[in-house]
């Protein structure tokens, strides 16, 4: 199902037909680093996986992360969309994409539709998002959306200290894009 789409990108839900990218992504180092270790090693472990994480979430909660695909060449890229986590009073806003993806605006342009979707579809009036303390290109990417700093806080389910990031403003986006690209990183997903 088709989410949203923006001048280069669609946003849909995963199925399991992308577990090659599933696999390729969650393995990518600077996702191991920034977001952590999946223990999806195989495309049988992608497969169950996207069942038992990203589906299970849109079943559970409405929305999930996307895979952001090129719409020229239907490429996946990326993911980006909303999670929702115990240990935060609100969805948050995550993403990644692979390397060769990254600094070239998609991470931006993924974020505002989804932001968008948050808003016209779903009804969410509040997003938070997170991201390690050193992660300074999401940190620079989440602060160009809207979101502000608010506090450094442990997660329970893996013990990293991370950001906590608050959209300071209606979900209604308008940031115009640009072509200059974007500091595209990783959200905690």
């Amino acid at each position: 199902m088709t989410i949203a789409t923006t001048e280069r990108t669609e946003l849909r839900e995963l199925t399991a037909d992308d577990a090659a990218f599933i696999l390729d992504l969650l393995n990518q180092p600077s996702f191991l680093r920034f977001i952590g270790d999946r223990q999806v090693r195989t495309l049988d472990d992608s497969v169950v996986c996207i069942e038992t994480r990203f589906r299970k979430s849109y079943r559970e909660h409405g929305f999930g992360s996307y895979a952001v695909l090129l719409r020229d060449s239907g490429a996946a890229i990326g993911i980006c969309g909303f999670v929702r986590r115990e240990s935060l009073p609100m969805a948050d806003l995550g993403f990644a994409f692979l390397p060769q993806y990254e600094g070239h605006g998609y991470a931006r342009e993924a974020a505002i539709a989804t932001l968008d979707y948050g808003r016209t579809r779903l009804g969410l009036s509040q997003v938070m998002a997170i991201a390690q303390e050193d992660n300074e290109r999401s940190h620079r990417l989440l602060t160009r959306l809207g979101f502000e700093r608010t506090v450094v806080t442990t997660l329970p389910s893996d013990g990293v200290p991370v950001l906590v990031f608050r959209l300071n403003q209606s979900l209604g986006v308008s940031t115009p894009l640009s072509s200059d690209g974007d500091a595209t990183g990783h959200s905690a997903l």
